[in-house]
């Protein structure tokens, strides 16, 4: 580990968490700073994939994923008023005896990966971020936003869509880009009836509704919202309802009669970043959102940050020189990071078509192509290697 023996990591997300794990647990000393002066997040769902679960089992964290998660193995669709489609065996990617999906409470996964990170020896600092990033053939210098210097063997922007260290890298010309859609999410109770992931297609608009533990399930919501208008906070519990109204599905009808509280329902536009690579300049590289920002609806976003992380730290534990590490990080996952990108901007497409005739054209082509259960193409994708 000749290269990368000190290693600045900013942003305290996924992405940022799981690379501190695997490279404190390499000797590695890793520095994590997280603009927000505290370390909480949304307390939403997320969605974890085989592959996601396959990563994290190389670190040991598959299990307590598990255990504090709803495991399953189907994936059905409906049309807005409740009328089956078809249903998917979803691939068992991390093992045969590994359910192929985890969902588990947003906060529960930060909750795992903070205590291994520290676990690991990684300095975890809050309510800071970068002021100035100065890169050499060696090293990056950092000022940060207290004052302070310090010299790192490799700067990691781990911090997000909205990316500081991008903007001060490659500069404002990979901003995110809006896709036309808006995401709602609302957490409430699991009923005894919901025991897999459920998707139900209407005509402009698709809901889902997955578990993420024994106790809670959450309500997804996208939504075609053209003129990127602002949620104002206090009215979005009654903006998600009137966004409802076109499905009488029982599954979502009692959903959506809980929604009365603005505070709880979730919103965010969906947008993308499209980085040419490399996605490094000197000794500063970006994972995660920071460098390929993607639409949530492949449930691909977050494992994604978690590969590159998984990635980065084997290469960095090679031992290779700096560039090396670069180069072959970039041949192992551009490809696969822009086909989920790709993939998942095409089934947002075909999701949230408009035109009632075109709507009932494809929930027909869906329910003769998985008439017999069949692996997604992307799910045979993301059950290659890493």
């Amino acid at each position: 580990m000749d290269a990368f023996k000190r290693v600045l990591i900013v942003g305290g997300g996924i992405g940022g968490l799981t690379l501190a794990v695997a490279l404190g647990r390499q000797g590695v000393s890793v520095d994590v700073i997280e603009i927000k002066a505290e370390h909480t997040v949304h307390g939403v769902g997320i969605i974890q994939p085989g592959n996601a679960l396959r990563a994290l089992r190389t670190l040991g964290l598959m299990d307590a994923c598990l255990a504090e998660g709803f495991q399953t193995d189907q994936y059905a669709m409906y049309d807005a008023a409740g009328e089956f489609i078809a249903r998917m065996q979803l691939l068992r990617i991390a093992g045969p005896t590994i359910p192929a999906v985890n969902g588990l409470p947003r906060t529960a996964l930060h909750r795992i990966l903070t205590r291994a990170a520290q676990a690991a020896g990684a300095r975890i600092r809050l309510g800071l971020t970068v002021a100035t990033i100065t890169s050499h053939a060696d090293r990056a210098d950092v000022v940060l936003s207290d004052g302070s210097q310090e010299p790192y063997d490799l700067v990691v922007g781990a911090d997000g869509i909205r990316s500081q260290v991008r903007k001060m890298t490659f500069g404002e010309a990979h901003e995110p880009q809006f896709t036309g859609h808006g995401v709602w999410r609302f957490t409430v109770p699991r009923t005894p009836e919901v025991t897999h992931q459920i998707m139900l297609f209407g005509v402009g608009v698709k809901a889902g509704v997955m578990p993420v533990s024994h106790d809670q399930m959450y309500l997804l919501l996208v939504t075609n919202e053209p003129g990127n208008a602002w949620m104002p906070p206090d009215s979005r519990d009654r903006l998600l309802r009137d966004r409802l109204q076109s499905f009488t599905a029982p599954v979502v009808t009692a959903i959506r009669d809980q929604i009365r509280d603005p505070s709880l329902v979730i919103y965010g536009p969906i947008e993308e970043v499209i980085l040419p690579p490399p996605w490094h300049r000197g000794r500063v590289l970006l994972i995660g959102d920071a460098a390929h920002a993607s639409g949530p609806h492949v449930s691909q976003g977050a494992t994604m940050a978690i590969e590159d992380a998984i990635v980065l730290a084997e290469l960095i534990g090679q031992g290779l020189a700096g560039e090396a590490v670069l180069s072959q990080f970039m041949s192992r996952r551009y490809e696969r990071c822009k086909f989920v990108q790709d993939t998942s901007r095409q089934v947002g497409r075909d999701g949230n078509i408009d035109d009632p005739r075109a709507c009932a054209e494809r929930d027909a082509r869906m329910r003769e192509s998985f008439r017999d259960p069949k692996p997604r193409p992307h799910e045979m994708r993301m059950a290659e290697p890493i």
